[in-house]
């Protein structure tokens, strides 16, 4: 997903500036952690209403972004 914009924001005053589907206080990590529970997306859209399949991709395609923007030193 290329607009994952639409959907994540940051406000440093909104979960102290941890990313957010827009409009939520849900976290990209909260989302990722679910995941990585286990839950399905269905699962996670039946707990949090606010929530849809787009938003969790857009979720998945953020993490990826920031993935591969990060770099790692290592000490030699």
């Amino acid at each position: 997903m290329e607009n994952w914009q639409k959907y994540i924001s940051i406000n440093s005053e909104i979960r102290s500036g941890k990313p957010c589907i827009s409009g939520t206080r849900i976290t990209v990590s909260d989302i990722l952690s679910y995941l990585a529970a286990g839950m399905s997306m269905e699962e996670i859209i039946e707990d949090f209403p606010a929530l849809d399949k787009e938003k969790i991709i857009a979720t998945l395609s953020f993490a990826a972004y920031r993935d591969n923007i990060t770099k790692i030193a290592f000490a030699s």
